[in-house]
């Protein structure tokens, strides 16, 4: 499992417990991620915008992930379009990710904000998997813009 945006580790000790001993856990974020004591977690400090990302992923991962989770987010600047576009980007930057580290069939979760782009985006995952689902966590208050689109199959 590749978990993008993992600081501070929540999303990493959730997916520990789900993949147990046997699977692989790798979480990139651009600030440095107390390790947990797990020798299947690893992280990396990186900027998801670069293209060398790529490259410093596939030298820690073996295979191909099976999952990739991305609850990127960024620093709000109280403008809505401003920060709904940044927000876009980053969803944007963690399915060109996905595009390239995901294994056929796989599954991939990426926070989004609600907005103009949202449209736009959601035709970009949807061409790259077999079916979208439109996540609205119970957790995430109702006036929140938070939505997760949950990509189920990946077409490779």
């Amino acid at each position: 499992m590749l978990d993008l945006g993992a600081a501070p580790g929540g999303w990493l000790q959730a997916a520990r417990q789900v993949v147990g001993e046997t699977g692989f856990i790798l979480g990139v974020d651009k600030e440095a991620i107390n390790p947990l004591p797990h020798e299947n977690v690893a992280t990396i400090v990186a900027d998801i915008s670069q293209e060398s990302v790529v490259t410093e992923i596939r030298a820690r991962a073996t295979t191909e992930f099976d999952v990739v989770i991305s609850d990127l987010s960024p620093n709000v600047s109280g403008v809505w379009e401003v920060d709904h576009a940044r927000q876009i980007e980053l969803a944007r930057c963690a399915l060109r990710i996905a595009r390239v580290v995901l294994r056929p069939s796989g599954n991939m979760l990426v926070k989004v904000f609600q907005g103009s782009e949202l449209k736009e985006f959601e035709l970009e995952m949807k061409s790259s998997f077999r079916v979208l689902r439109i996540v609205k966590p119970l957790a995430s208050r109702p006036e929140s813009a938070e939505l997760y689109f949950l990509g189920l199959g990946f077409l490779g």
